[in-house]
């Protein structure tokens, strides 16, 4: 991996320290030209009670990774990201093992944006298909 993704990958990283992502167990883990890439661990932890992956466990997944993306795409500097709308269809259940997110970017306009996040088990499966609408905010 170049010095560029893993910087992008480590600050990504750091910015969950004491958060919610950090709670999940959420790392990234790769990163290109138009998409951001993550993974969490499936344990009872964010489990529903009849023991398989919590849909608000991967709605958080998604919402934090489409955010992260928009975060890094964005000119961070002048503008803050808010998620602004999310809807998922959780189409596979999962015990054990791990998610990877993927965010890909649909439209990447000025103000809003729209990312699609796909949760996959580790043999590629899909569990869960997002979709995020995000807004640059000014910074004052």
């Amino acid at each position: 991996m170049n010095e560029h993704k893993e910087k992008i990958l480590s600050v990504c990283n750091e910015i969950c320290k004491g958060t919610l992502m950090e709670t999940l167990d959420i790392t990234y883990i790769d990163v290109g030209e138009n998409f951001l890439l993550a993974k969490m661990p499936v344990t009872p932890k964010v489990h529903q009670p009849d023991g398989v992956l919590h849909g608000g466990a991967s709605v958080a997944l998604a919402e934090s990774v489409g955010s992260a993306a928009s975060y890094i795409f964005l000119d961070r500097q002048n503008f803050s990201v808010r998620g602004i709308e999310i809807a998922a269809n959780h189409v596979r259940s999962i015990k054990e093992g791990f998610v990877y997110a993927k965010a890909s970017i649909l439209h990447k306009g000025r103000t809003t944006q729209l990312w699609e996040i796909r949760i996959t088990d580790e043999e590629d499966r899909l569990i869960s298909n997002c979709k995020l609408t995000t807004i640059a905010l000014p910074r004052n």
